[in-house]
């Protein structure tokens, strides 16, 4: 097995040991929470109930026979596990690979504990592109045309969201991941970009070359 893959396997396993009976779970879209999916069927939590952020993670944990409803009743989740396609030293994060990103930060902030599970090659220095943004298409060029001042833009060829938005890529510098956050939130027709801000995080789980977890904490004000 691919040696990124195992430690991913490493991290989606230390996640699983947090789930505890009776709790509900937000499930993440990606390779990484796919072994968090297996891991969790295995260890059979009683009275667990999920919610999923992509009809794919939806089948998956379906096919491992994970509880899985729909996530209009419910007002918290106790904890949300999703995996990371970059992690920066603060715990910003940059996700959205699967193109769930909206959904998944929707679950990320309902979460009393949001988890996210990666290999040490999801570690960087600094944030880089591409951003990855969800974008209404009601007035799709018009956004387009505002979002470019912010960089080259791609579109991409992909399937639309869940929610019917379209998927684009952002390849523009990235200097601080907290105004490009702020600039991308400002322009109406953008649903949701692939920014995660650390304070959104509670741990990070870090699956090591070594067969270890690394785990990083930040403070969550919540």
């Amino acid at each position: 097995m691919d040696a990124h893959e195992t430690e991913k396997i490493l991290a989606a396993r230390s996640a699983a040991r947090a789930v505890r009976d009776g709790m509900i779970v937000g499930l993440g879209t990606g390779s990484t929470v796919a072994h968090f999916l297996t891991e969790l069927a295995e260890r059979r939590p009683q009275r667990l109930r999920c919610v999923a952020t992509s009809p794919g993670t939806e089948a998956a944990a379906r096919r491992v026979g994970l509880p899985v409803e729909a996530f209009d009743r419910l007002e918290r989740l106790d904890l949300a596990v999703d995996g990371a396609d970059q992690v920066s030293p603060e715990l910003w994060l940059v996700k959205g690979g699967g193109g769930a990103h909206a959904r998944e930060k929707v679950v990320a902030a309902a979460a009393s504990r949001f988890v996210v599970i990666v290999g040490s090659d999801k570690l960087v220095e600094k944030i880089v592109p591409p951003i990855p943004l969800e974008l209404m298409p009601f007035g799709l060029i018009a956004t387009l045309r505002r979002l470019s001042s912010l960089g080259e833009l791609t579109r991409r060829e992909a399937p639309a969201t869940p929610d019917g938005n379209v998927l684009v890529d952002l390849l523009g510098r990235v200097d601080d991941p907290a105004a490009l956050a702020r600039e991308l939130d400002a322009v109406p027709g953008v649903i949701a970009h692939g920014i995660f801000p650390a304070d959104l995080v509670s741990e990070v789980l870090i699956g090591q070359p070594d067969g270890s977890v690394e785990r990083r904490s930040a403070a969550r004000g919540r």
